[in-house]
């Protein structure tokens, strides 16, 4: 499928920090869900309405995106993709890094999706959207699912306000789901090196006149992994089979991924998932446990809706502990 889109920006750089302390030592949108890193879930859904090219850019952590998919200095690929990476060594948020990045998005509209978002909606409303408008920007809404800031006639797809900056907005009626279509014309309003937040960018457009879109889409998913519970949440709700991707494979759910080591007297149950280079000693009883790369959990081991990773774990019911390194 082809909408007319070929490059996407995806937002890498964030800090991630209402997911900490797992992102202490790497950047959100690697952290795994059912061992899939998170931002490929996004390169997944881009590519599936036609996107041929991604744009990342990088700034807590970056090694560990060489760790994932090799020497990134020089762009790699993704399911024969091209994908390449733009670090920033001061974070400079939405609008300065889409800025940073301009000579490798190119001079086409283009697409920019968040790196932590885990969705599954269709993305061509949004795209058609946008081409028929001539918006500057277009923001795919949803009218529920998180805290509504955004507020648009849906009969003209016009946003009026967006966190109350301009004071339209006493009754916000739409959330910002993280995805956006802009025109290449959104280079010249973004100051180049600096610090810029894409948000006070798009109000000072919206006070000059110019249209910034918004397109509600309330079919499908939207997950806000804002915090470990959540991200635990999303797991369970995975495993329940609540939700299928529809732009994965049946086969890409991998709860004890190839390479684990587990120890036949191991008991793991519920939405758990154990990662390929990680060891489950023998006696231990997971239920509901997220077990990261290169982590070892001790024999004996009892846990419950928890987290481990190799520096930390985080758990959420009371549960006797032995031993986790």
């Amino acid at each position: 499928m082809n909408n007319g889109i070929s490059t996407a920006f995806v937002l890498g750089a964030g800090l991630g920090t209402r997911l900490r302390p797992l992102t202490e030592f790497r950047p959100k949108p690697l952290v795994p869900i059912f061992n899939k890193p998170l931002i490929t879930f996004a390169f997944d859904h881009l590519m599936a309405v036609g996107v041929s090219r991604i744009v990342v850019n990088t700034h807590h952590c970056p090694e560990a995106y060489s760790q994932w998919l090799g020497d990134v200095s020089g762009g790699t690929e993704y399911r024969g993709r091209p994908v390449f990476f733009r670090h920033e060594p001061v974070l400079l948020e939405t609008g300065g890094g889409i800025k940073n990045a301009a000579d490798l998005i190119g001079g086409s509209p283009f697409l920019v999706y968040n790196g932590d978002v885990l969705a599954d909606f269709p993305l061509e409303p949004l795209i058609e959207a946008h081409r028929r408008s001539g918006n500057i920007a277009t923001l795919a809404l949803r009218s529920s699912g998180g805290e509504k800031r955004i507020q648009c006639d849906p009969s003209t797809g016009h946003i009026s306000d967006m966190r109350g900056l301009i004071g339209g907005c006493a009754n916000p009626s739409f959330l910002f789901t993280g995805v956006s279509v802009f025109s290449p014309e959104i280079f010249t309003h973004i100051p180049a090196g600096n610090v810029v937040s894409i948000i006070p960018v798009l109000v000072d457009l919206i006070r000059q006149g110019a249209t910034v879109g918004g397109e509600v889409i309330d079919e499908g998913v939207w997950f806000d992994i804002g915090n470990v519970s959540s991200y635990l949440d999303v797991h369970r709700l995975l495993a329940e089979g609540q939700h299928a991707f529809s732009y994965l494979d049946s086969g890409w759910c991998e709860p004890l991924q190839a390479g684990s080591q587990i120890h036949p007297s191991a008991v793991i149950t519920g939405a758990s998932a154990v990662a390929g280079s990680a060891e489950v000693g023998e006696r231990a009883r997971l239920e509901n446990v997220i077990v990261w790369p290169d982590t070892k959990i001790e024999s004996g081991t009892i846990l419950r809706n928890a987290v481990v990773t190799p520096k930390v774990v985080c758990h959420f019911e009371e549960e006797l502990r032995f031993g986790v390194s």
